[in-house]
Protein backbone atom coordinates (compact mmCIF):
# COMPACT_ATOMS: atom_id res chain seq x y z
CA UNK A 1 0.00 0.00 0.00
CA UNK A 2 2.89 2.32 0.77
CA UNK A 3 4.25 1.78 -2.74
CA UNK A 4 0.87 1.99 -4.50
CA UNK A 5 -0.35 5.16 -2.75
CA UNK A 6 3.13 6.73 -2.31
CA UNK A 7 2.76 7.46 1.41
CA UNK A 8 6.42 8.37 1.88
CA UNK A 9 6.51 10.66 -1.16
CA UNK A 10 3.48 12.60 0.09
CA UNK A 11 4.64 12.59 3.71
CA UNK A 12 1.71 10.69 5.14
CA UNK A 13 0.96 7.38 6.83
CA UNK A 14 -1.58 4.59 6.61
CA UNK A 15 -3.20 5.68 9.87
CA UNK A 16 -3.50 9.29 8.72
CA UNK A 17 -5.07 8.28 5.40
CA UNK A 18 -7.58 5.95 7.05
CA UNK A 19 -8.57 8.63 9.57
CA UNK A 20 -8.86 11.23 6.80
CA UNK A 21 -11.11 8.92 4.80
CA UNK A 22 -13.47 8.35 7.72
CA UNK A 23 -13.52 12.10 8.42
CA UNK A 24 -14.39 12.96 4.82
CA UNK A 25 -17.15 10.35 4.80
CA UNK A 26 -18.69 11.59 8.03
CA UNK A 27 -18.80 15.20 6.80
CA UNK A 28 -20.58 14.21 3.57
CA UNK A 29 -22.66 11.22 4.75
CA UNK A 30 -25.68 13.52 5.11
CA UNK A 31 -26.20 13.13 1.35
CA UNK A 32 -27.46 9.56 1.94
CA UNK A 33 -30.58 11.09 3.50
CA UNK A 34 -30.78 14.59 2.07
CA UNK A 35 -30.63 13.51 -1.58
CA UNK A 36 -33.62 11.13 -1.29
CA UNK A 37 -35.57 13.74 0.68
CA UNK A 38 -35.25 16.10 -2.30
CA UNK A 39 -35.70 13.62 -5.16
CA UNK A 40 -38.75 11.95 -3.61
CA UNK A 41 -40.75 15.10 -4.43
CA UNK A 42 -40.59 14.13 -8.13
CA UNK A 43 -43.76 12.42 -9.42
CA UNK A 44 -43.11 8.68 -9.60
CA UNK A 45 -40.50 8.72 -6.84
CA UNK A 46 -42.65 9.73 -3.85
CA UNK A 47 -42.57 6.28 -2.24
CA UNK A 48 -39.04 5.35 -3.24
CA UNK A 49 -36.94 6.75 -0.39
CA UNK A 50 -35.17 3.42 0.23
CA UNK A 51 -34.36 2.98 -3.46
CA UNK A 52 -33.13 6.59 -3.71
CA UNK A 53 -30.90 6.09 -0.66
CA UNK A 54 -29.39 2.99 -2.27
CA UNK A 55 -28.93 4.85 -5.55
CA UNK A 56 -27.19 7.69 -3.69
CA UNK A 57 -24.76 5.30 -1.97
CA UNK A 58 -23.98 3.49 -5.21
CA UNK A 59 -23.59 6.76 -7.16
CA UNK A 60 -21.01 7.88 -4.59
CA UNK A 61 -19.15 4.62 -3.94
CA UNK A 62 -18.03 3.73 -7.48
CA UNK A 63 -16.58 7.16 -8.43
CA UNK A 64 -14.79 7.42 -5.07
CA UNK A 65 -13.13 4.04 -5.58
CA UNK A 66 -12.23 4.95 -9.16
CA UNK A 67 -10.81 8.33 -8.12
CA UNK A 68 -8.67 6.80 -5.39
CA UNK A 69 -7.34 3.81 -7.31
CA UNK A 70 -6.83 5.54 -10.67
CA UNK A 71 -5.67 9.05 -9.78
CA UNK A 72 -4.33 8.56 -6.23
CA UNK A 73 -5.88 11.82 -5.03
CA UNK A 74 -8.08 12.46 -1.95
CA UNK A 75 -11.16 13.71 -3.81
CA UNK A 76 -14.51 12.21 -2.75
CA UNK A 77 -17.60 12.29 -4.96
CA UNK A 78 -21.35 11.96 -4.45
CA UNK A 79 -24.61 13.31 -5.91
CA UNK A 80 -24.29 17.09 -5.78
CA UNK A 81 -26.39 19.37 -3.63
CA UNK A 82 -27.89 22.16 -5.72
CA UNK A 83 -27.94 20.08 -8.88
CA UNK A 84 -30.43 17.67 -7.27
CA UNK A 85 -32.65 20.59 -6.27
CA UNK A 86 -32.58 22.06 -9.79
CA UNK A 87 -33.40 18.64 -11.22
CA UNK A 88 -36.34 18.23 -8.85
CA UNK A 89 -37.95 21.65 -8.61
CA UNK A 90 -37.01 23.25 -11.93
CA UNK A 91 -36.73 20.43 -14.44
CA UNK A 92 -39.27 17.89 -13.15
CA UNK A 93 -41.80 19.93 -11.16
CA UNK A 94 -41.31 23.25 -12.97
CA UNK A 95 -41.39 21.94 -16.54
CA UNK A 96 -43.18 18.64 -16.03
CA UNK A 97 -40.28 16.51 -17.28
CA UNK A 98 -40.59 12.81 -16.28
CA UNK A 99 -37.92 11.64 -13.86
CA UNK A 100 -36.49 9.10 -16.29
CA UNK A 101 -36.00 11.83 -18.89
CA UNK A 102 -34.44 14.09 -16.25
CA UNK A 103 -31.94 11.36 -15.37
CA UNK A 104 -31.25 11.08 -19.11
CA UNK A 105 -30.32 14.77 -19.05
CA UNK A 106 -27.83 14.01 -16.29
CA UNK A 107 -26.32 11.12 -18.28
CA UNK A 108 -25.86 13.36 -21.34
CA UNK A 109 -24.38 16.14 -19.19
CA UNK A 110 -21.80 13.73 -17.78
CA UNK A 111 -20.99 12.41 -21.25
CA UNK A 112 -20.44 15.96 -22.53
CA UNK A 113 -18.09 16.76 -19.64
CA UNK A 114 -16.16 13.51 -20.19
CA UNK A 115 -15.89 14.36 -23.90
CA UNK A 116 -14.53 17.82 -23.06
CA UNK A 117 -11.86 16.08 -20.98
CA UNK A 118 -10.92 13.64 -23.75
CA UNK A 119 -10.50 16.56 -26.16
CA UNK A 120 -8.36 18.30 -23.49
CA UNK A 121 -10.74 21.28 -23.52
CA UNK A 122 -11.52 21.13 -19.81
CA UNK A 123 -7.84 20.72 -18.95
CA UNK A 124 -6.92 23.66 -21.17
CA UNK A 125 -9.53 25.86 -19.46
CA UNK A 126 -8.11 25.01 -16.04
CA UNK A 127 -4.60 25.85 -17.20
CA UNK A 128 -5.89 29.15 -18.63
CA UNK A 129 -7.14 30.33 -15.22
CA UNK A 130 -4.71 32.93 -13.78
CA UNK A 131 -2.89 31.79 -10.63
CA UNK A 132 -4.41 34.63 -8.60
CA UNK A 133 -7.92 33.39 -9.47
CA UNK A 134 -6.97 29.81 -8.57
CA UNK A 135 -5.90 31.02 -5.14
CA UNK A 136 -9.06 33.08 -4.81
CA UNK A 137 -11.15 30.01 -5.63
CA UNK A 138 -9.43 28.13 -2.79
CA UNK A 139 -10.10 30.99 -0.36
CA UNK A 140 -13.70 31.31 -1.56
CA UNK A 141 -14.28 27.61 -0.99
CA UNK A 142 -12.80 28.00 2.50
CA UNK A 143 -15.31 30.75 3.25
CA UNK A 144 -18.05 28.63 1.68
CA UNK A 145 -17.20 25.65 3.89
CA UNK A 146 -17.14 27.90 6.95
CA UNK A 147 -20.56 29.28 6.05
CA UNK A 148 -21.91 25.73 5.62
CA UNK A 149 -20.50 24.79 9.02
CA UNK A 150 -21.94 27.86 10.72
CA UNK A 151 -25.35 27.21 9.13
CA UNK A 152 -25.33 23.51 10.07
CA UNK A 153 -24.43 24.49 13.62
CA UNK A 154 -27.32 26.95 13.75
CA UNK A 155 -24.91 29.76 14.61
CA UNK A 156 -26.23 31.73 11.64
CA UNK A 157 -29.55 31.62 9.82
CA UNK A 158 -31.52 33.54 7.23
CA UNK A 159 -32.47 36.90 8.69
CA UNK A 160 -35.68 38.91 8.50
CA UNK A 161 -34.67 42.19 6.89
CA UNK A 162 -31.01 41.11 6.93
CA UNK A 163 -28.92 38.78 4.84
CA UNK A 164 -27.95 36.66 7.84
CA UNK A 165 -28.91 36.62 11.52
CA UNK A 166 -27.29 34.97 14.54
CA UNK A 167 -28.73 31.75 15.89
CA UNK A 168 -30.18 31.51 19.37
CA UNK A 169 -28.24 29.93 22.23
CA UNK A 170 -31.58 28.87 23.66
CA UNK A 171 -31.64 26.30 20.85
CA UNK A 172 -30.40 22.86 21.90
CA UNK A 173 -28.77 22.23 18.51
CA UNK A 174 -26.77 25.45 18.73
CA UNK A 175 -25.54 24.54 22.21
CA UNK A 176 -24.48 21.05 21.07
CA UNK A 177 -22.65 22.45 18.04
CA UNK A 178 -20.94 25.10 20.20
CA UNK A 179 -19.77 22.46 22.66
CA UNK A 180 -18.53 20.39 19.74
CA UNK A 181 -16.70 23.37 18.27
CA UNK A 182 -15.00 24.05 21.61
CA UNK A 183 -13.94 20.39 21.81
CA UNK A 184 -12.67 20.33 18.22
CA UNK A 185 -10.73 23.59 18.59
CA UNK A 186 -9.12 22.34 21.81
CA UNK A 187 -8.04 19.07 20.18
CA UNK A 188 -6.82 20.94 17.09
CA UNK A 189 -4.77 23.48 19.04
CA UNK A 190 -3.27 20.71 21.19
CA UNK A 191 -2.32 19.00 17.87
CA UNK A 192 -4.09 15.76 18.71
CA UNK A 193 -4.03 13.23 15.91
CA UNK A 194 -7.44 12.80 14.29
CA UNK A 195 -8.67 16.02 15.96
CA UNK A 196 -11.45 16.57 13.40
CA UNK A 197 -12.68 12.97 13.53
CA UNK A 198 -12.59 12.88 17.33
CA UNK A 199 -14.50 16.16 17.35
CA UNK A 200 -17.24 14.65 15.15
CA UNK A 201 -17.48 11.55 17.34
CA UNK A 202 -17.46 13.58 20.56
CA UNK A 203 -20.16 15.96 19.33
CA UNK A 204 -22.31 13.02 18.20
CA UNK A 205 -22.05 11.51 21.69
CA UNK A 206 -23.12 14.86 23.19
CA UNK A 207 -26.06 14.98 20.77
CA UNK A 208 -27.09 11.47 21.79
CA UNK A 209 -26.83 12.37 25.48
CA UNK A 210 -29.14 15.38 25.20
CA UNK A 211 -31.60 13.72 22.81
CA UNK A 212 -30.73 15.81 19.74
CA UNK A 213 -30.28 12.56 17.81
CA UNK A 214 -31.29 9.00 18.59
CA UNK A 215 -29.97 5.52 17.98
CA UNK A 216 -31.92 3.88 15.13
CA UNK A 217 -34.63 1.33 15.81
CA UNK A 218 -33.00 -0.94 13.22
CA UNK A 219 -29.40 -0.96 12.03
CA UNK A 220 -29.66 -2.95 8.81
CA UNK A 221 -31.61 -1.81 5.75
CA UNK A 222 -31.58 -4.00 2.65
CA UNK A 223 -30.95 -1.91 -0.48
CA UNK A 224 -33.40 -1.56 -3.36
CA UNK A 225 -32.31 -0.58 -6.85
CA UNK A 226 -35.58 0.42 -8.53
CA UNK A 227 -34.10 3.59 -10.07
CA UNK A 228 -30.94 1.98 -11.47
CA UNK A 229 -30.64 1.95 -15.27
CA UNK A 230 -33.91 3.80 -15.83
CA UNK A 231 -32.49 6.98 -17.44
CA UNK A 232 -34.20 7.79 -20.76
CA UNK A 233 -31.35 9.27 -22.81
CA UNK A 234 -33.26 9.34 -26.11
CA UNK A 235 -36.08 11.44 -24.62
CA UNK A 236 -33.50 13.80 -23.10
CA UNK A 237 -32.00 14.50 -26.54
CA UNK A 238 -35.05 16.51 -27.64
CA UNK A 239 -34.12 20.11 -28.68
CA UNK A 240 -36.36 21.54 -25.98
CA UNK A 241 -33.99 20.18 -23.32
CA UNK A 242 -30.72 21.40 -24.85
CA UNK A 243 -30.74 24.60 -22.77
CA UNK A 244 -31.26 22.51 -19.62
CA UNK A 245 -28.32 20.27 -20.55
CA UNK A 246 -26.12 23.35 -21.13
CA UNK A 247 -27.09 24.76 -17.72
CA UNK A 248 -26.18 21.47 -16.01
CA UNK A 249 -22.87 21.26 -17.89
CA UNK A 250 -21.87 24.83 -16.93
CA UNK A 251 -22.79 24.40 -13.27
CA UNK A 252 -21.25 20.96 -12.78
CA UNK A 253 -18.20 21.79 -14.93
CA UNK A 254 -17.11 24.79 -12.90
CA UNK A 255 -18.33 23.69 -9.46
CA UNK A 256 -16.14 20.60 -9.69
CA UNK A 257 -13.29 22.56 -11.24
CA UNK A 258 -13.29 25.02 -8.35
CA UNK A 259 -13.41 22.22 -5.79
CA UNK A 260 -10.52 20.37 -7.44
CA UNK A 261 -8.40 23.52 -7.44
CA UNK A 262 -9.29 24.52 -3.88
CA UNK A 263 -8.81 21.12 -2.27
CA UNK A 264 -5.69 20.46 -4.35
CA UNK A 265 -4.24 23.77 -3.15
CA UNK A 266 -4.89 22.84 0.48
CA UNK A 267 -3.39 19.37 0.01
CA UNK A 268 -0.23 20.82 -1.51
CA UNK A 269 -0.76 18.92 -4.76
CA UNK A 270 -0.45 21.96 -7.05
CA UNK A 271 2.93 22.94 -8.47
CA UNK A 272 4.43 26.45 -8.49
CA UNK A 273 2.34 27.39 -11.54
CA UNK A 274 -0.84 26.20 -9.87
CA UNK A 275 -1.11 23.06 -12.00
CA UNK A 276 -2.29 19.70 -10.70
CA UNK A 277 -0.53 16.46 -11.71
CA UNK A 278 -2.79 13.87 -13.39
CA UNK A 279 -5.39 16.59 -13.86
CA UNK A 280 -6.84 14.98 -16.97
CA UNK A 281 -7.55 11.71 -15.15
CA UNK A 282 -9.14 13.55 -12.22
CA UNK A 283 -11.41 15.55 -14.52
CA UNK A 284 -12.35 12.44 -16.49
CA UNK A 285 -13.40 10.56 -13.36
CA UNK A 286 -15.46 13.59 -12.34
CA UNK A 287 -17.22 13.57 -15.73
CA UNK A 288 -17.88 9.83 -15.52
CA UNK A 289 -19.26 10.35 -12.01
CA UNK A 290 -21.91 12.74 -13.34
CA UNK A 291 -22.92 10.20 -15.98
CA UNK A 292 -22.95 7.38 -13.41
CA UNK A 293 -25.17 9.41 -11.09
CA UNK A 294 -27.78 9.59 -13.84
CA UNK A 295 -27.50 5.85 -14.53
CA UNK A 296 -28.10 5.15 -10.83
CA UNK A 297 -31.07 7.51 -10.75
CA UNK A 298 -29.48 9.65 -8.04
CA UNK A 299 -28.83 12.93 -9.91
CA UNK A 300 -25.41 14.15 -11.03
CA UNK A 301 -22.46 13.00 -8.90
CA UNK A 302 -19.61 15.47 -8.54
CA UNK A 303 -16.44 16.17 -6.58
CA UNK A 304 -17.39 17.21 -3.03
CA UNK A 305 -16.12 20.31 -1.31
CA UNK A 306 -16.20 18.28 1.93
CA UNK A 307 -13.13 16.46 0.60
CA UNK A 308 -11.27 19.33 2.26
CA UNK A 309 -12.14 17.90 5.68
CA UNK A 310 -10.08 14.78 5.02
CA UNK A 311 -7.25 16.88 3.65
CA UNK A 312 -7.46 19.00 6.80
CA UNK A 313 -6.99 15.77 8.78
CA UNK A 314 -3.78 15.13 6.82
CA UNK A 315 -5.06 13.00 3.94
CA UNK A 316 -2.93 13.29 0.80
CA UNK A 317 -3.49 10.12 -1.27
CA UNK A 318 -6.17 8.15 -3.05
CA UNK A 319 -6.61 5.87 -0.04
CA UNK A 320 -8.82 8.62 1.41
CA UNK A 321 -11.21 8.27 -1.53
CA UNK A 322 -11.08 4.47 -1.37
CA UNK A 323 -12.09 4.54 2.30
CA UNK A 324 -14.96 6.91 1.51
CA UNK A 325 -16.11 4.66 -1.33
CA UNK A 326 -16.04 1.55 0.86
CA UNK A 327 -17.99 3.31 3.60
CA UNK A 328 -20.66 4.33 1.08
CA UNK A 329 -20.91 0.67 0.04
CA UNK A 330 -21.35 -0.30 3.69
CA UNK A 331 -24.01 2.41 3.96
CA UNK A 332 -26.10 0.47 1.44
CA UNK A 333 -26.89 -1.86 4.34
CA UNK A 334 -26.35 0.36 7.40
CA UNK A 335 -27.90 3.65 6.28
CA UNK A 336 -29.94 4.05 9.54
CA UNK A 337 -26.71 3.95 11.58
CA UNK A 338 -25.12 6.64 9.40
CA UNK A 339 -28.11 8.85 10.14
CA UNK A 340 -27.19 9.03 13.83
CA UNK A 341 -24.54 11.70 13.08
CA UNK A 342 -26.40 15.07 13.10
CA UNK A 343 -25.29 18.11 11.07
CA UNK A 344 -24.28 19.82 14.34
CA UNK A 345 -21.58 17.14 14.77
CA UNK A 346 -19.87 17.76 11.44
CA UNK A 347 -20.22 21.55 11.59
CA UNK A 348 -17.11 22.13 13.80
CA UNK A 349 -14.91 20.17 11.38
CA UNK A 350 -16.14 22.26 8.45
CA UNK A 351 -15.42 25.50 10.33
CA UNK A 352 -11.85 24.43 11.14
CA UNK A 353 -11.25 23.30 7.55
CA UNK A 354 -12.51 26.67 6.33
CA UNK A 355 -9.88 28.32 8.50
CA UNK A 356 -7.15 26.10 7.04
CA UNK A 357 -8.13 26.98 3.48
CA UNK A 358 -7.90 30.74 4.11
CA UNK A 359 -4.11 30.68 4.51
CA UNK A 360 -3.50 31.01 0.76
CA UNK A 361 -5.13 34.48 0.78
CA UNK A 362 -1.75 35.98 1.67
CA UNK A 363 -0.44 34.94 -1.76
CA UNK A 364 -3.07 36.88 -3.73
CA UNK A 365 -1.54 40.13 -5.12
CA UNK A 366 -4.22 42.58 -3.98
CA UNK A 367 -1.81 45.45 -4.68
CA UNK A 368 -2.28 44.74 -8.42
CA UNK A 369 -5.85 45.78 -9.12
CA UNK A 370 -6.09 43.83 -12.39
CA UNK A 371 -5.49 40.61 -10.39
CA UNK A 372 -6.68 41.56 -6.91
CA UNK A 373 -10.14 42.83 -7.88
CA UNK A 374 -11.23 39.72 -9.86
CA UNK A 375 -9.80 37.57 -7.08
CA UNK A 376 -11.77 39.49 -4.45
CA UNK A 377 -15.04 39.18 -6.36
CA UNK A 378 -14.41 35.45 -6.83
CA UNK A 379 -13.69 34.67 -3.19
CA UNK A 380 -16.59 36.76 -1.86
CA UNK A 381 -19.19 35.63 -4.43
CA UNK A 382 -18.68 31.89 -3.84
CA UNK A 383 -19.92 31.86 -0.21
CA UNK A 384 -22.54 34.60 -0.60
CA UNK A 385 -24.26 32.90 -3.56
CA UNK A 386 -23.67 29.31 -2.37
CA UNK A 387 -22.24 28.65 -5.85
CA UNK A 388 -18.64 27.93 -6.77
CA UNK A 389 -19.48 28.21 -10.47
CA UNK A 390 -21.03 31.67 -10.07
CA UNK A 391 -17.98 32.91 -8.17
CA UNK A 392 -15.69 31.65 -10.92
CA UNK A 393 -17.91 33.31 -13.52
CA UNK A 394 -17.77 36.68 -11.75
CA UNK A 395 -13.99 36.38 -11.53
CA UNK A 396 -13.60 35.48 -15.19
CA UNK A 397 -15.82 38.32 -16.41
CA UNK A 398 -14.12 40.90 -14.18
CA UNK A 399 -10.65 39.74 -15.22
CA UNK A 400 -11.63 39.93 -18.90
CA UNK A 401 -13.16 43.40 -18.49
CA UNK A 402 -10.04 44.80 -16.82
CA UNK A 403 -7.77 43.37 -19.51
CA UNK A 404 -9.91 45.04 -22.20
CA UNK A 405 -9.98 48.36 -20.35
CA UNK A 406 -6.19 48.27 -20.02
CA UNK A 407 -5.90 47.22 -23.69
CA UNK A 408 -3.74 44.24 -22.81
CA UNK A 409 -4.75 42.38 -25.95
CA UNK A 410 -1.85 39.93 -25.86
CA UNK A 411 -2.84 38.79 -22.37
CA UNK A 412 -6.29 37.74 -23.59
CA UNK A 413 -6.50 33.95 -23.63
CA UNK A 414 -9.01 32.84 -26.31
CA UNK A 415 -10.37 30.07 -24.09
CA UNK A 416 -10.83 32.52 -21.22
CA UNK A 417 -12.76 34.85 -23.53
CA UNK A 418 -15.04 32.05 -24.78
CA UNK A 419 -15.75 30.74 -21.29
CA UNK A 420 -16.42 34.26 -19.99
CA UNK A 421 -18.95 34.81 -22.77
CA UNK A 422 -20.61 31.47 -21.93
CA UNK A 423 -20.87 32.58 -18.31
CA UNK A 424 -22.46 35.87 -19.40
CA UNK A 425 -24.94 33.91 -21.53
CA UNK A 426 -25.78 31.49 -18.70
CA UNK A 427 -26.33 34.40 -16.27
CA UNK A 428 -28.65 36.07 -18.79
CA UNK A 429 -30.67 32.88 -19.38
CA UNK A 430 -31.26 32.23 -15.65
Amino acid sequence: MDHFFAFAQRRTTLRTELTAGVTTFMTMAYIVFVNPSILKNIPGLQDQSAALAAATCLAAAVPCLLMGLWTNTPYALAPGMGLNAVLTYSVCLGHGIPWRTAMGVVVIEGAVIALLVLTRTREAIMHAIPLSLKRAISVGIGLFITLLGMANAGLIKAGAGALLAPGSFHDRGVLVATAGLALTLALFVLRWRSALLLGIIGTTLIALAVGLTRAPAQYIQWPRFMTFGQADVLAALKPGLWATILAFVMSDFFDAMGTIIGVGQQAGLLDKEGRLPRLRDILFVDGLAALWGGVCGASSATTYVESASGVGEGGRTGLVSVVVGLLFLVSLFFAPLVGVVPPQATAPALIVVGFLMLSVVRDIPFDKIEEGLPAFLTLITIPLTYSIARGIGFGFLTYLLLLIVQRRWRALNPLLVIVSLLFALSFWLE
